[in-house]
């Protein structure tokens, strides 16, 4: 718990920082893939494959799953699996962006804790106890500190609802978040809490306190309103934002006003963000229902990019705009086809692990 420990000195880093691990959940449940669910298991396989050809992946399976069975088909692929360490804790969603710890540093003392914020399933879906559970075992395994944010609502004390895909930070005080996600009444994560609550928490917590709220994320996130869809720092001063070209489309409306919105915002030094502009992949339909394609949706890793793609023609565009801003990292393309009927694409089945 958090008493008698101290946060000054600790920050939440930016994604391009160097990190230690990855952690990734492996998938089972069905549902959250009517029909595609087979295809599954081979993206998140070509997702591990291409992380540990340079870094350590944590990869979470269930208590009575059969190791050799998930090694041969990671092995289809290619991956390193001397750098891919199994831990045997049960799950129910792969999407461990938004129940994962969210780690903090203090490179000044070498040292490195986690926030467990209370994860409730979107405050959408019931089946969501197991994840809720995940960081405790994960505070065990890796002996990292784990703290648990409380606010107070009159008498009672509750613990924080937060999702590591509604925040994105640049580890320099600036924090990138949407109105829809926190300050909805819709899927509602913390009743009683206003913005300036929100602010004071995240500021506590997370070594911030310049707020960029830009108002709504993309049609078809089930999370109303994350930001790793639309809005990604890349740098302490460079911010990628999604745009959509189509001014039929609903997002069109949508992502200009954050846009503008961003167009305004400034560093914590007053100075206007870099704002690289990523083309939106034309809508995606499965089953009639229209999912959260987005190319924002990608991971840094420390020697590569894995980006979201989407069989479209803007799939080169960015490829090109990434390579151009990444001359350090190789951009490796991964299919997202079949993963995004999840709602959710490489960002959210991920959890970096910074260094110190």
């Amino acid at each position: 718990m958090i008493k008698n420990f101290s946060l000054l000195g600790f920050r939440m880093p930016g994604e391009w920082e160097k990190q230690d691990s990855i952690w990734i959940t492996w998938p089972y449940n069905k549902k959250d893939w009517p029909g595609l669910f087979e295809n599954i298991p081979f993206t998140v396989s070509k997702i591990v494959s291409a992380i540990s050809k340079n870094q350590v992946v944590n990869l979470i399976i269930k208590p009575n799953e059969d190791i050799d069975k998930i090694k041969k088909i990671l092995l289809r692929q290619k991956t390193k699996l001397k750098l891919v360490r199994f831990h045997k804790i049960p799950s129910n969603r792969v999407w461990i962006r938004d129940f994962g710890p969210i780690y903090l540093i203090n490179k000044k003392i070498k040292k490195k804790v986690f926030i467990n914020f209370q994860f409730n399933g979107w405050s959408k879906y019931n089946n969501f106890k197991l994840d809720n559970k995940i960081n405790d075992k994960i505070s065990k395994i890796t002996k990292i500190r784990k703290l648990e944010p409380t606010f107070k609502i009159g008498k009672k004390i509750r613990k924080f609802v937060l999702e590591g895909g509604a925040i994105d930070v640049n580890g320099m005080g600036s924090i990138l978040l949407t109105k829809e996600c926190l300050l909805s009444k819709i899927q509602q994560r913390n009743f009683g809490i206003k913005k300036k609550d929100y602010e004071n928490m995240l500021s506590k917590f997370l070594n911030v306190n310049n707020f960029i709220w830009l108002n709504k994320g993309i049609k078809g996130d089930d999370t109303h309103g994350h930001i790793d869809d639309i809005c990604r720092f890349v740098s302490p001063d460079t911010i990628m934002t999604a745009v959509e070209n189509n001014k039929k489309d609903v997002n069109y409306k949508i992502l200009q006003n954050n846009l503008n919105i961003l167009k305004k915002a400034k560093t914590i030094n007053g100075k206007n963000f870099n704002l690289i502009k990523i083309p939106m992949p034309k809508a995606i339909f499965i089953n009639k229902i229209r999912v959260p394609a987005s190319y924002l949706n990608f991971l840094i890793c420390n020697k590569s990019i894995l980006l979201p793609l989407f069989n479209d023609k803007n799939d080169k565009v960015v490829i090109k705009i990434f390579k151009k801003f990444f001359k350090t990292r190789k951009i490796i393309g991964i299919d997202c086809t079949n993963l995004i009927w999840g709602f959710g694409a490489i960002h959210c089945m991920t959890q970096s692990e910074p260094s110190v």
